[in-house]
């Protein structure tokens, strides 16, 4: 049977008073996690979030996930606490001081990499280092309350913090909140204008209505993604068709190694978040239910980018992955 996977809540309270310089487990939302009550309204809800100022107006205050916060100047200091605003702020023409890793294959995701080289490190995601990011002197800190919540008080104190709800599939609406964080309304919006006119050509030019299947290999588990995911919202904005049982909205629908017919489609696309051969992906791709997916006679089985598709959580990213669609199902 399939089952709505839960987000795993990993950022942890300080603990104790300037003893310990990272974070345990707990601090983030479980609201805003899959299967919360608050998480499937998450995209509307940080839609409703921002500024009264003008366009590139300072000072500002900025509605968002954790309250109202106060932005004398338009910040140069930036510290993100995930990849979808490490996106976002590239994106929009900012470094930043600061940046977590991931425990994907790659520590920084890879098409990303290039733009933070010797860029100071914060952690992890799932265990933040706030002495490193205090000692960056940032003017502003991005980061979400499902990754954080419990710590908003702590990052606040060290410098302005904005948060929105989650990462994932408010992908949009959380890049129109660090748009008017930074001043950069108008960027934000033109960027978002040319992804959804890149969506629309997609559409087009795919022939017929391919459903498409999205597999994630991790330790542990596999993930088949639905609609409220990052690349669930992609697809949905470029018109192409799910499979019944990740056209739900949630998060992920969860299956076994012994069930992995139940990803079959007329395209699978998939990924591992790690190395393959400890997240059960070469296992699988090497086992004997595999190769009888019709997707994969058809020749129509494909390994893709977890850092872009799962990892990406912003515009370059979802850019990058509409890029790939057109390679994959654009004859």
């Amino acid at each position: 049977m399939l089952r709505a996977v839960g987000a795993t809540l990993a950022i942890g309270l300080l603990a104790g008073c300037g003893a310990a310089a990272t974070t345990g487990s707990g601090a983030g939302n479980a609201d805003v996690a899959t299967g919360g009550s608050k998480f499937t309204t998450a995209d509307a809800e940080t839609a409703k979030l921002g500024t009264d100022a003008a366009p590139g107006e300072f000072p500002r205050v900025i509605k968002h996930a954790g309250g109202e916060t106060s932005i004398e100047k338009k910040p140069t200091r930036v510290v993100v606490l995930d990849t979808g605003e490490l996106d976002d702020v590239l994106s929009l023409g900012i470094t930043p001081v600061g940046i977590p890793t991931t425990e994907g294959k790659n520590s920084i995701p890879s098409y990303l990499a290039s733009k933070v080289e010797g860029v100071a490190t914060i952690g992890t995601i799932q265990d933040l280092n706030l002495e490193a990011i205090a000692a960056l002197k940032p003017d502003l800190i991005l980061g979400s309350k499902l990754r954080a919540d419990k710590l908003y008080t702590q990052l606040s104190s060290i410098a302005p913090t904005v948060f929105s709800i989650r990462p994932g599939f408010p992908w949009k609406e959380n890049f129109l909140l660090v748009g008017k964080t930074l001043g950069e309304e108008k960027q934000s919006v033109d960027i978002l204008n040319d992804y959804q006119a890149q969506a629309e050509a997609l559409n087009k030019d795919v022939t017929g209505d391919p459903k498409i299947s999205l597999v994630r290999f991790m330790p542990g588990k596999i993930r088949l993604y639905a609609n409220k995911s990052l690349i669930g919202v992609i697809l949905k904005d470029a018109g192409l068709a799910r499979p019944e049982n990740q056209n739900i909205d949630e998060l992920a629908a969860e299956i076994s190694a012994e069930n992995i017919d139940q990803a079959d489609s007329d395209w699978v696309f998939y990924s591992s978040y790690g190395d393959p051969a400890t997240t059960g992906e070469q296992a699988v791709v090497d086992g004997p239910i595999w190769s009888k997916l019709g997707a994969v006679k058809a020749g129509n089985a494909k390994s893709i980018n977890d850092d872009v598709w799962f990892l990406g959580l912003g515009p370059a990213g979802a850019q990058l992955i509409l890029a790939d669609l057109r390679t994959l199902l654009v004859k």
